[in-house]
Formats: structure tokens, C-alpha cells, sequence
């Protein structure tokens, strides 16, 4: 009997510390808790709400159905957002991974000086969307800008690239690519986690860089390409402040750098059609959750899980 005795009081004392533990991790958990809900899910379920409205912020929501989905269909800038936005994603990610594998690749040969190429190169990641880099590159790009003056240096007129049609996306689409300091970083890290012993037996064998590469560079690293490329593409997707200074937050010109996000914003925050904007919300995380999806159904038949 005192040997269960004792047995009952050792496990109310661990069911008494469990419950301790729990309460401990909920008071820890509970600011992070308050954010999701208040933040997060509270937002969301309200702007689902608003997308079935005709809120303009000066009147109570009257529920409209369906109705702002449907008037996206007859919505021409609306339509040409969405090419805008594809265009830059499609473009300019994978441009942008590839000079990142690219700088990453270099930076793993063991330069002196590494730490400092890094820092340099990773910068960019963190002013890229900033304004101030963004008016910076307005004014690089300009019809007086730094590259036409470069430009009138050899006796070459440059256009006006952020203001011509044909070439102000472009001139976005390379600020997106010269932001590749965080997939580099990433890039960087799963180059060291490739064992040196693949590159020396196919040196052995008579296998040229290019050939290591392909065989075994991309392969060992494709769980990493795709992280980054799921990434980055839901991060294109969500451009703004790019688009809104190179163009005064007009989209121009004539809309060719209208992102979708951008005239979401002109639509909630400029026309004061919130219901519409919290309509074209869903259809843009709609439209990112299909794109992660086709890449996680895609990743089967080219990531390598070394296991």
C-alpha cells in the first residue's frame, strides 16, 4: 500500500507540474495568440465579409452577393493588372534566382574578404522595397537619369525608361532582380551542405564543371531552389511600393506598371470601394495559394531529397 501510496503522489506531483508547464507556455504563447487573432484572422474574416459588399468607409456595408466578383469580369484595368503582375512574377523571380544562385556560386569558391561580399550583397534585400530606394531608381531611370547620362557618353540617346510604355515595367522587373540578397544567402548556406567527396569522384571520373553542375550542383540543391522560388513568388505577388513611387501611384504609364496590388489600393483606398478591394484581396491570396500549389505538385518530379 505505501509503495502505491507513494507511486499516486509522485504522479499527481507530474500531473501537477504538467499543468504548470501548460499554463507557463500559454502566458508565453499569449501574445503571439492576441496578434493572430487581432492581426490576422480578425482582418481576414472581416475583408471576406466586406468582398460580399458595396462598403465605400462612409456608409454601413449593405451585402451585394457576388456581385463585386462578377464585375471583375468586365473590368479591363483590372484584367491588365493581373498581366502587369504575372509578367513581373514570371520574369522577374526566376531572373532573380538565377543571378542569386549565380552570386552565391562565386562567393562559395572561398574569396577573401567573404563576410564583407555577403553584408554588400544581402543589402539590397533590405532596401529594395523601401521608398527611398525606390525614388532612387526613378531618378537613375528618368529621361535626365544617371543611365542616359551614361549613355550620351558614348552618343547614344536613351528614352525615357520609366516613362515609355515598353520599357517602365522592365526598369521595375530589374529592381525585383537586383534584390537577390536573400535567396543568395539561402543559396549560399545549402552550397556548404553539399559534401566536397560528389565533386572530387566525378573529377576523378573526367566530369567538366558544367557537368558537375548540372549533376550534381542543381540536383543536391533543388529543395533549396524551391524554398526560395515559393518565396519569392508569393513575395512578387505582393509588390506595391515599387510600382506606386516609380509611378507616382498612377500605374503608368497607360497602366504598364499597374500591379495588382496597386490598383487594389487606387480601388479601397483612392476610389473608397473597400468592398471591391476586399473582393480582389481574395482573388489575389486565391490566386498565390493556386501558384504554391501547382510549385508543391510540380516539386515531385524535379527536388531531389537526398535521404
Amino acid at each position: 500500500m505505501s509503495a502505491l501510496s507513494e507511486l499516486g503522489k509522485l504522479k499527481g506531483k507530474g500531473m501537477g507540474s504538467e499543468a504548470q508547464d501548460t499554463k507557463a507556455a500559454l502566458v508565453f504563447l499569449a501574445p503571439w495568440l492576441v496578434g493572430l487573432v487581432a492581426i490576422t484572422l480578425g482582418p481576414m474574416l472581416i475583408s471576406l465579409y466586406l468582398s460580399f459588399t458595396d462598403y465605400n468607409l462612409l456608409q454601413e456595408p449593405n451585402l451585394v452577393g457576388f456581385e463585386n466578383f462578377t464585375r471583375m469580369m468586365e473590368d479591363s484595368r483590372l484584367q491588365n493588372s493581373l498581366k502587369v503582375t504575372f509578367i513581373y512574377v514570371l520574369v522577374g523571380v526566376p531572373l532573380q534566382l538565377a543571378v542569386a544562385l549565380f552570386i552565391a556560386i562565386i562567393l562559395d569558391k572561398g574569396i577573401r574578404g567573404l563576410p564583407f561580399y555577403r553584408s554588400v550583397f544581402y543589402l539590397p534585400s533590405l532596401l529594395g522595397g523601401s521608398v527611398a530606394v525606390a525614388i532612387l531608381w526613378k531618378q537613375i531611370f528618368g529621361t535626365t537619369g544617371l543611365v542616359n547620362q551614361f549613355l550620351a557618353l558614348v552618343g547614344i540617346e536613351g528614352p525615357g525608361w520609366i516613362s515609355d510604355p515598353s520599357t517602365a515595367l522592365s526598369t521595375i522587373i530589374l529592381l525585383h532582380i537586383w534584390t537577390f540578397g536573400s535567396p543568395m544567402i539561402i543559396f549560399l548556406a545549402g552550397l556548404r551542405q553539399i559534401p566536397v567527396m560528389y565533386y572530387e569522384a566525378a573529377q576523378v571520373d573526367g566530369a567538366s564543371k558544367a557537368a558537375q553542375f548540372f549533376r550534381i550542383t542543381l540536383p543536391l540543391l533543388s529543395p533549396i531552389i524551391f524554398f526560395n522560388l515559393v518565396l519569392q513568388i508569393v513575395g512578387a505577388f505582393q509588390s506595391f511600393t515599387q510600382a506606386f513611387i516609380v509611378s507616382g501611384g498612377t500605374g503608368g504609364p497607360s497602366d504598364s506598371t499597374m500591379f495588382f496590388t496597386l490598383y487594389l489600393y487606387q480601388k479601397g483606398f483612392g476610389q473608397f470601394d473597400m468592398g471591391y478591394a476586399s473582393a480582389m484581396a481574395w482573388v489575389l491570396l486565391l490566386i498565390i495559394g493556386a501558384f504554391t500549389a501547382i510549385n508543391f505538385y510540380a516539386s515531385k518530379f524535379w527536388v531531389f531529397y537526398d535521404d
